[in-house]
């Protein structure tokens, strides 16, 4: 199969050995260096830095308004798209600037995928939402090809028994949930190594995001995500690291469950406990 030159150099890292302090931390697989945003004369992100591990999942929480989305559109430079945005600092991915003048935005989206807070599908079918990239990119060589890489995004996003006898209905007449693990599987069609999900399953009902949650679980093992939510309880289920936003501040980063049981900071603390948010 003809398949996507990646962006970014493959650097080799060596897996961490466990140490007798707990188990080996995943190798970051993107780095933010002192990123601040900015839209016109308001600034929106101050100075962040944080390292989100491959094969993890990174759970971006915090208030309304706080910068969770704004820096996690830095990543996939969905920001350029915005008038009079404005980035500074470094993202690397694999030790490459995301920003640098050799990357290609689109096949940086390719890299990246995106999730967002309500399901999204094309008006095309079902066929045709996960297809939609894996064309763009020239990822399939043959009709047959195209076949295998649909059902396998199909079965990777856990909808294929569900839609399998009708691949040709249209991808806006699932269910609201069924609607969102189609969508996951047309961003993971095209390979991706990140997965971005901005509040996925805000627009769902206890059930289907139960779905979600157990597919983000699995994915892990083979994606880094990186999520915003505004739910604590989803951050506690899904992630292994966490980051609280305050006011366009990244306050406190680590451990999902030292986040929650023993922060550092008191903002953390009271934003967990329901004191403010």
């Amino acid at each position: 199969m003809s398949r996507m030159e990646p962006i970014v150099p493959q650097l080799r890292v060596e897996t961490p050995r466990p140490s007798a302090a707990g188990p080996a931390v995943p190798p970051t697989k993107v780095a933010a260096r002192s990123v601040s945003v900015f839209y016109g004369e308001k600034q929106a992100l101050f100075d962040v830095s944080l390292d989100m591990p491959e094969k993890s999942v990174t759970a971006l929480i915090g208030p309304s308004g706080c910068g969770k989305s704004t820096f996690l559109r830095s990543i996939n430079r969905m920001n350029d798209t915005i008038p009079n945005c404005r980035v500074t600092g470094e993202i690397l991915i694999d030790g490459q600037d995301v920003n640098a003048r050799s990357v290609d935005p689109v096949l940086l989206r390719a890299q990246v995928g995106m999730v967002f807070q309500k399901p999204n599908p094309f008006p095309k079918s079902i066929f045709d939402n996960v297809a939609y990239g894996v064309r763009l990119h020239g990822l399939a060589g043959s009709r047959t090809e195209m076949q295998q890489i649909v059902e396998s995004s199909l079965r990777k996003a856990g909808l294929w028994d569900e839609v399998k006898d009708r691949l040709n209905a249209p991808g806006m007449s699932l269910s609201g949930g069924q609607q969102q693990r189609l969508v996951i599987a047309r961003a993971i069609a095209v390979s991706p190594e990140i997965i971005l999900m901005d509040e996925p399953c805000s627009a769902l009902d206890p059930i289907a995001t139960a779905k979600v949650e157990e597919l983000i679980d699995e994915l892990k093992a083979n994606y880094c995500i990186i999520i915003v939510t505004h739910s604590m309880a989803q951050a506690a289920r899904v992630s292994q690291q966490t980051a609280f936003f305050h006011l366009g501040k990244l306050v406190e980063t680590g451990p999902t469950e030292t986040v929650f049981t023993n922060p550092r900071e008191s903002r953390t603390q009271d934003y967990i406990t329901g004191r403010f948010g």
